[in-house]
C-alpha cells in the first residue's frame, strides 16, 4: 500500500503548483536571476581584438575552447565579465572542504554551529578571490601573448582582473541568492544554464556536419543513442543506494516499554557525486588553458605538455580516469562518508549494526563496505567521463561534449526535482492541515449552538 506522502505526489498537477504562490515565486526569482547571468555573458571585457578572438574560439572549438565555453556558458567565447565563471569559487569550497577534513582547527570550527559555518564561508570567499585573481591575471597574459588584446599593456592587464574577479564575484552571490530564495543549489543551476546554453548551438553544428558529408548519418544517429543511454545510466548509478540495517533496542520511558525499531542507513553508490570529475578536470585544465591562449609565444614546457595532455591524447585520458579515482576516494573518505563521524552518531543514538559491535567495529565495517561500494562508483564515474571523450576523438566530432557536463546537468536536474516535489508536500500538507483546522472550528461551532439551544429549552 501507497504511503501518504506518495499518494500526495501521484495527486501534484498543474492546478495545485498553480496554488502553490510560494514556490512559484521562488521559481520565477529563480529564472529572473538566471536570465541576468545570461545576459551578463554578452558584456564583453574592454580591449579585447573581437574578430581574433572568434576566429581563434572556431579553432579551438573541439578541444580546449569548446570545454571552456561550456563550463562558462559561452562566456570566454565571447571573452565576458563572466569568463572564469563559478570554477574558482568551486575549487575554492572544495579545497577549504578538504582542508576542514583535515585540519583539527577548521574541524572544530565546523563543529561550532552557524558561527563557524560563517566562518568558513568567509575562507570560501577569500580562497575564491584569490583563484579568481590568479586565474584572470593568467588569462590576461596569455590573451597579450596569443595577439588577442588591442592595446597590450599594464593598463589593460589590471582592467581584466579587476572585471573578471568582479565578474566571478557577483556570480557567486547570485548563486547564495538563488539558493535562499529561489529553487535549488544556485551554483549548480548557474553551471547547469551555462551547459546547456551551449547545447543548441552544438546540435545545429553537429547537424550541419552531416549535412556537408563530414559525419555519416549513422555515426550521428549512434552517437544521439549513446548519449541517451549514457544519461539513462547516470540517472540509475545516482539513484542507487547500498542500504545497510540498523537495529535500536527496546527502550523504557516510564512504566512503558517501546519496542526496539529498525532502519536502514542509505550509502550511495557514489557519495561524491560530481566532484571528483570537476576538481580532476580544473586540473586539467589550469596548465592547457594558459599553452592554449599564449598561442605560438609559448614555451617547450606548455608546449609539450598541451600535446601530451591535450583532450583526447591517451595521457590525458590516463591522467584524467587516474584523478577521478583517487578523488572519489579521498572526498568520500574525508568529507562525503566520514565513518568515524556515523559510527559515533549510531552509538549515541543507542543504534547498532546487527552482529557488529557500535563503536570500532561498526567503523571498520563501514570503511570496508564504502571501499568496495567506491570500487563500483569511481568505475563508474570513469566510464562516464571518459567514453565522450574517446568517442569525440575518434570520430573527429567538431565540437566539445563530455561526461562530466552530463553529470551535472543529470544531478541537477534531479536536485532541482526534488526540491520542487518536496515544496509540492509541504504545500498540501499545509492546505490538509488548514482544512482540518476549519473543520474543527465548525464542529466546535455547531456543538456551542446546539448547547446554547438546550440551555434556553431548560430555563
Amino acid at each position: 500500500m501507497a504511503s501518504a506522502a506518495e499518494q500526495m505526489a501521484a495527486n501534484m498537477s498543474w492546478s495545485a503548483f498553480g496554488k502553490a504562490t510560494e514556490l512559484r515565486s521562488r521559481i520565477l526569482f529563480t529564472l529572473g536571476l538566471l536570465c541576468v547571468y545570461r545576459l551578463g555573458t554578452y558584456i564583453p571585457v574592454p580591449g579585447i581584438d573581437g574578430n581574433e578572438l572568434r576566429d581563434f574560439i572556431e579553432q579551438a572549438s573541439a578541444g580546449l575552447g569548446g570545454i571552456l565555453n561550456m563550463f562558462t556558458g559561452g562566456a570566454i567565447g565571447r571573452m565576458g565579465i563572466f569568463a572564469l565563471g563559478i570554477m574558482p569559487y568551486i575549487s575554492a569550497s572544495i579545497i577549504v572542504q578538504l582542508m576542514t577534513a583535515m585540519v583539527p582547527q577548521l574541524e572544530q570550527l565546523k563543529k561550532e554551529g552557524e558561527q563557524g559555518r560563517k566562518k568558513i564561508n568567509q575562507y570560501t570567499r577569500y580562497g575564491t578571490v584569490f583563484l579568481a585573481t590568479f586565474q584572470a591575471y593568467g588569462l590576461a597574459v596569455s590573451l597579450e601573448a596569443g595577439g588577442l588584446v588591442t592595446e597590450p599593456g599594464w593598463f589593460f592587464r589590471i582592467a581584466c582582473v579587476i572585471t573578471l574577479v568582479g565578474g566571478t564575484m557577483f556570480l557567486m552571490w547570485l548563486g547564495e541568492q538563488i539558493t535562499n530564495r529561489g529553487i535549488g543549489n544556485g551554483i549548480s543551476l548557474i553551471i547547469f544554464v551555462g551547459i546547456i546554453a551551449e547545447v543548441p548551438s552544438a546540435l545545429a553544428q553537429f547537424f550541419a556536419s552531416g549535412r556537408s558529408g563530414a559525419i555519416s548519418p549513422a555515426l550521428i544517429v549512434g552517437i544521439l543513442l549513446m548519449i541517451v543511454a549514457v544519461i539513462a545510466f547516470v540517472v540509475f548509478m545516482e539513484r542507487s543506494l547500498r542500504k545497510i540495517h540498523i537495529q535500536y533496542p527496546r527502550r523504557q520511558v516510564g512504566m512503558k516499554v517501546y519496542d526496539g525499531g529498525s532502519s536502514h542507513l542509505p550509502i550511495k553508490v557514489n557519495p561524491a557525486g560530481v566532484i571528483p570529475a570537476i576538481f580532476a578536470s580544473s586540473l586539467l585544465l589550469l596548465p592547457t588553458t594558459l599553452a592554449t591562449f599564449s598561442g605560438n609565444e609559448s614555451g617547450p614546457v606548455l608546449s609539450a605538455i598541451l600535446a601530451y595532455f591535450g583532450p583526447g591524447q591517451p595521457l590525458y585520458l590516463l591522467f584524467f580516469g587516474a584523478m577521478i579515482v583517487f578523488f572519489t576516494y579521498f572526498y568520500t573518505a574525508n568529507v562525503a562518508f566520514k565513518s568515524e563521524d556515523v559510527a559515533e552518531n549510531l552509538k549515541n543514538q543507542n543504534g547498532f549494526i546487527p552482529g557488529i559491535r557500535p563503536g570500532k567495529r561498526t567503523e571498520e565495517y563501514l570503511d570496508y563496505v564504502v571501499v568496495r561500494i567506491l570500487v563500483l562508483g569511481s568505475a563508474y564515474l570513469t566510464a562516464v567521463c571518459l567514453l565522450p571523450e574517446i568517442v569525440r576523438h575518434q570520430a573527429a566530432i567538431p565540437f566539445y561534449f563530455g561526461g562530466t557536463s552530463v553529470l551535472i546537468v543529470v544531478s541537477v536536474t534531479m536536485d532541482t526535482i526534488q526540491q520542487v516535489q518536496s515544496h509540492m508536500l509541504a504545500h498540501q500538507y499545509e492546505g490538509l492541515i488548514e482544512k482540518s483546522q476549519l473543520r474543527g472550528k465548525k464542529r466546535s461551532g455547531k456543538g456551542s449552538a446546539k448547547g446554547a439551544k438546550r440551555g434556553g429549552a431548560r430555563r
